[in-house]
């Protein structure tokens, strides 16, 4: 019965994430809320945004179905829609007119405490360990991480289907883990976040029809993070296992932050610096580069994360591996795109 009732909760999410996004594309180009081309663009046409509504509205719908059904521990319902409303909620409004940067920060940390108090007190399997007995110290860093995260997420939706694809792939591998894990109701979350993202890449996959917007980016990083969090606090999944199947975007957006902090330059802006918008500058496609991060993720990191998952002391290993590969990988695209635009100003 279980299997069924998660079949029809994945192929409904699909289904209605694909349609309510169509409705949320019509929404915008009436009241013209586009992504107008400029400099720090990596789109050619004006496209509209905030199609992520429809991610928001299904996975909401989805996790109260789960706690109904019993499925999902009812703290983590809330942690997760709670939460997850307030982030979308600036992000809906950020896409309608501009929000500054310190209120989007002070909802975004309001959010992670909410979600940190509703953790503290949820035990997924009889083994768990809660975050109820985390120092303050240990609360603050968590706190901080679903923050960056919910950043991290939005900084790296910059081209078409890559936000999408590496919600889908991350998703379904966290998924698989999790079940392994003895946490079915956190994998369910997980399945339900990649089927979401599948509906939507209808939409969003090159040439996209749509953008997800603030409201759908700042959203699937706040729920990875709080599923890392929740997976940590029952003893299940260490959160330092999703730092290998979010690779792609953690090293990207973190080695990007640093370079920018250090040049000076107000990190919080606009720009086209990540690694993966210098691919789409040295000519590869929205397509291919999203195709590669899915190919990253599926055959190399979650294997990664699978073999540390199940031998935990290799998991600092892999963690320094991945670091060192990702520096070595994006500081070659960063001299690639530099070097290229010296040969074209010679």
């Amino acid at each position: 019965m279980r299997a069924v009732y998660l079949a029809a909760l994945v192929a409904g999410a699909w289904i209605a994430t694909a349609w309510l996004t169509g409705v949320a594309r019509n929404y915008a180009l009436r009241r013209a809320l586009l992504d107008i081309p400029n400099e720090r663009s990596s789109h050619q046409v004006p496209t509209p945004r905030g199609g992520g509504i429809a991610i928001a509205c299904v996975m909401a719908a989805g996790m109260a179905l789960l706690g109904f059904g019993g499925l999902l521990h009812s703290d983590i319902v809330w942690a997760l829609v709670g939460g997850g409303a307030m982030v979308a909620g600036i992000g809906w409004l950020d896409d309608h007119r501009h929000v500054a940067p310190g209120w989007r920060a002070l909802v975004h940390l309001l959010a992670a405490l909410w979600a940190l108090y509703w953790l503290g007190d949820f035990t997924a399997t009889p083994r768990g360990n809660t975050l109820s007995g985390w120092s303050s110290l240990h609360i603050a860093l968590a706190a901080l991480a679903i923050v960056w995260l919910v950043n991290l997420y939005n900084f790296m939706d910059g081209i078409d289907g890559l936000a999408g694809i590496e919600a889908a792939t991350a998703g379904v591998g966290g998924a698989a883990l999790l079940s392994l894990a003895g946490a079915p109701g956190l994998a369910m979350v997980m399945l339900l976040m990649a089927a979401s993202c599948a509906g939507f890449l209808w939409w969003n996959w090159p040439p996209a029809k749509v953008f997800m917007g603030d409201i759908g980016s700042g959203l699937l990083g706040y729920c990875f993070a709080v599923v890392a969090l929740a997976g940590e606090g029952a003893g299940a999944l260490p959160a330092g296992v999703w730092l290998l199947l979010l690779a792609v975007f953690v090293l990207d957006a973190s080695y990007t932050l640093v370079r920018r902090v250090l040049a000076g330059e107000r990190w919080y802006t606009g720009h086209r610096s990540h690694a993966y918008q210098r691919l789409v500058q040295l000519g590869y496609s929205h397509r291919r580069v999203s195709l590669g991060a899915a190919g990253i993720n599926l055959l190399v990191l979650f294997p990664a994360a699978a073999l540390s998952m199940l031998y935990p002391a290799s998991l600092p290993a892999s963690l320094v591996i991945a670091a060192v590969a990702g520096w070595l990988a994006w500081r070659g695209v960063q001299r690639r795109y530099h070097n290229a635009n010296a040969t074209t100003a010679n």
